[in-house]
Formats: structure tokens, sequence, C-alpha cells
């Protein structure tokens, strides 16, 4: 391999694990502790997410895990999209970084692999790639939520939606595969959900299930 084409490589990876490591700060338990709340993975769904936080009562800690975990999906597609104007990198970087910061809310190295669904981090990232194809997501799931009153449902729905509204705007892609992947990988994570819909046992937004 040619140096240049070497330097290249490893100027990915870098820009992959770092999204990696950005993606594995669990804002859920971070606020939790700053609130003084209970671990998430210990009450409710045991989701460290920020629905599952809004079971304690606590509506400022939801929404600051909400923002945070959003936060750092939009960051780490930014932040790599911007130093790759400056830093030569793979064509197929931004997807990867995409799905790396993906996986490390799913599988967070800093809290023994033990992550959320990603729907927050999941929307951060549409809206780095895309500001109208996160934008159209969120309407997405605010509509199903509005109705519904179940975070969960939203959330599926709003995730098979999301790579249609790509493929509508840009076309096939790296980009358009990386995000179906994430859309699988969050139907994949609410399983359990799915069989909770099924049964009508579900759990609705709002509802306090820890003091």
């Amino acid at each position: 391999m040619e140096q240049g084409a070497l330097i290249v490589l490893v100027t990915t990876l870098v820009f992959v694990i770092v999204a990696y490591l950005i993606g594995s700060l669990s804002f859920a338990v971070l606020v939790s502790k700053a609130f003084g709340l209970p671990d998430p993975h210990t009450y409710g769904s045991g989701n460290p997410g920020a629905t599952n936080v809004l079971r304690t009562g606590k509506k400022a800690a939801a929404a600051f895990t909400l923002v945070g975990d959003g936060a750092k999906g939009w960051f780490a597609v930014y932040l790599a999209g911007r130093l790759m104007s400056v830093y030569p990198a793979e064509a197929w970087t931004l997807p990867a970084v995409a799905l790396a910061v993906f996986l490390g809310h799913l599988y967070p190295v800093f809290f023994g692999f033990k992550g959320g669904k990603g729907v927050a981090t999941a929307l951060g990232i549409l809206l780095a790639i895309h500001p109208w194809l996160g934008l159209g997501t969120l309407a997405t799931w605010i509509i199903i939520v509005v109705f519904f009153r179940i975070s969960s449902l939203a959330a599926l729905i709003a995730a098979l939606f999301a790579p249609l509204f790509d493929l509508w705007m840009s076309g096939p892609s790296l980009m358009a595969g990386a995000i179906a992947v994430v859309s699988l990988l969050i139907v994949i994570r609410h399983k359990d959900n799915i069989r909770r819909l099924l049964d009508g046992t579900e759990s609705r937004v709002g509802r306090k299930t820890a003091s």
C-alpha cells in the first residue's frame, strides 16, 4: 500500500474510532447521576434513554438526556464532515462514522457495552446528514406520539420511514445503506417493545414507574 493511501486509511479509522467513543457517552446515565436519579438500567424498561428517564417524573432530566444523545450523533457526523475538508479520508468515511457513533450508543465502551436503543442518536445523525431528512423523520415520530402516546411505536415507524425519506431525497448511496442499517438495528433493539405492542401491554409516554 502506498504511503498516501495508508495515511487516508488511518485518518478514516481515526474518525470512525472517535465517532464510536463519542457515541459511547451515555447521557441517560450521566444526566441521572447529575440529577441524583437511579441508574436507568435499574428501573422501567432498563433502557438508558430519554423515555425511560422520563418515567422518574423528572422532565428536565429526560430533556437533557434526549438533547445529549441527539447532539452526540449530530456532532460526530458534523465533525467528520468538517475535518474531511482538511484531512484526506476514504469516500465511505461519513457512512462509517454514522454507523460508528450509533453503535457506540448501543454498545458503549464506557458503560459495560450496555447502551440504549438509539432513537435520539439516530435523529442527530439524520439531522447532520441533511436537516430536512432529520426534520421529516422527527415529524413522523411526533405525529405517532401525539396520536398514540407510545414512544416505541413512534420510533419504529419513524425508523422505517427514515431510509425511504433519504432514498426519495438523495437516491441510492452508501449513506442510504448506512441509514438502512441504523433503522434495522433500531427495530431489532425494540424487539421486546414489539412483543408488548402485539400484546397490548406497552407503556405510554409519561407513566411514572420509579420514584
